[in-house]
């Protein structure tokens, strides 16, 4: 019996031990800790139900000020930020000390995060997480050193953007379009008003100027059933009625509408989903991933599309609301089919040029030049969210895709995603081509 008391303490001693000895946590590849970092923030973007303009500003800031901290483990990389517009110098590591620049990565990412988002409980649950992983497996000086560092480069980015224009454009009354024929006005069914119409006047990062890609005005105004302007609603009225099972698919694969009112009956409820940006950012990913890409290259890749989605929606925008060009609802509604509504529910903001066509384009060609011409991949960024995927055999065969998949839901004219496709590529090239990425 005293035997049995004394293994008995024992065991209790022991586990006792056992418990105050903290568990180690498993140091992630750098690689993975920014890829989990980037979908974080997808997840608060979708439940924050930003606009496809803001989402691109978010994504913008977080990845360039996770590629800033982060460049610094290959010394071959440039800075970025220290060529694009309006940004001041950025801090740099002190010679000699011993940092993680992935944990410096991602304090930067999360230090601008929680100023961009609003779900900043949401990040910080994580953020502790992934810190705490860090902490365990680092000493204490570089460990502090390095998250140091990382806030740094957070606030460095964040000083830029108070002066981006963004606050001036919140608080703004609500655009409601024109009574003139040919212009914009809320569409069938939710009746929504425009959304970000200043989104033209913010500052670029790489273009100089939002209106430095100008576009053909779109046919102009016309009730000649003959006239430009009548027969693309026609074509797009044609096209609804004879939807392929393969166009359909395309349509909804390519919806990427972050805010989706459907309705039944009496009875409406909101889907939410990726937005556009949030589309390309995911292929992106892939791309990282399937040629093992080391974490700089996959901070500079995602800095980089970020950068050509912010850019492309300003630039699309400007025109946009330049032009406040008629939706197709509108008109086919008005003159041809009173109870018609398209395949996809109509974005609220004006049609010319499409939107989706002009990020893709220009994402497609920085993607292009970074993982090459004929890059084949499953697009699988979406499969969480509608249970679907595709194969495509280039970023640019995607681009395409995306572009048509517009005309096909019956929310823009084939003019329209054409215009958009070519600002998009021409504002992607030019991107590419101004900065210079490695020493």
């Amino acid at each position: 019996m005293r035997n049995f008391k004394v293994l008995t303490a024992l065991i209790f001693c022991l586990l006792a031990i056992s418990c105050k000895q903290k568990q180690k946590a498993a140091l992630k590849s750098d690689a993975d800790v920014l890829h989990q970092n980037v979908d974080q923030l997808t997840q608060v973007i979708i439940y924050d139900v930003f606009s496809p303009p803001v989402a691109s500003r978010i994504y913008g800031y977080t990845s360039l000020a996770a590629y800033e901290a982060m460049r610094f483990q290959d010394p071959r990389y440039r800075s970025i930020v220290s060529q694009l517009n309006g940004f001041k110098t950025m801090p740099v590591p002190k010679k000699g000390l011993m940092y993680n620049y992935a944990l410096a990565a991602t304090k930067a990412f999360f230090t601008v995060a929680h100023k961009v988002t609003f779900s900043v409980d949401t990040l910080k649950r994580y953020e502790d997480k992934v810190f705490a992983m860090y902490k365990d497996n680092l000493d204490d000086s570089t460990f502090a050193r390095s998250v140091a560092f990382g806030e740094q480069v957070g606030k460095g980015v964040l000083a830029r953007a108070k002066f981006d224009n963004y606050a001036k454009t919140r608080g703004k009354p609500r655009f409601l379009g024109s009574s003139d024929n040919g212009k914009w006005h809320p569409t069938a069914p939710d009746y929504l008003d425009g959304v970000e119409f200043c989104w033209g006047t913010m500052e670029t990062f790489v273009v100089k100027s939002s209106s430095d890609f100008a576009l053909p005005p779109p046919p102009a105004y016309s009730e000649d059933k003959n006239s430009e302007y009548f027969k693309q609603n026609l074509e797009v009225y044609e096209q609804s009625k004879k939807l392929t099972p393969e166009q359909i698919t395309i349509a909804k694969f390519w919806d990427d509408n972050p805010f989706v009112i459907q309705h039944n009956g009496h009875m409406m409820f909101v889907n939410k989903k990726i937005t556009p940006g949030g589309h390309w950012i995911g292929i992106t990913a892939i791309a990282c991933k399937k040629t093992k890409a080391d974490a700089v290259k996959t901070a500079q890749a995602y800095a980089l599309t970020s950068i050509a989605l912010y850019d492309a929606f300003i630039c699309g925008w400007q025109v946009k609301y330049t032009t406040e060009y008629i939706r197709p609802v509108t008109v086919i509604n008005d003159k041809i089919d009173h109870t018609w509504l398209p395949y996809l529910q109509t974005p609220p903001f004006p049609e010319y040029p499409s939107g989706h066509s002009d990020i893709s384009g220009a994402s497609a060609v920085i993607l292009t030049h970074l993982f090459g011409d004929d890059f084949e991949y499953d697009d699988t960024s979406d499969l969480r969210y509608i249970g679907m995927q595709r194969h495509f055999k280039s970023f640019l065969k995607a681009a395409d895709e995306t572009s048509i998949s517009r005309f096909y839901g019956g929310i823009h004219y084939k003019n329209s995603v054409d215009q958009g496709a070519k600002q998009g590529r021409r504002i992607g090239e030019f991107i590419w081509n101004t900065l210079k990425l490695q020493n």
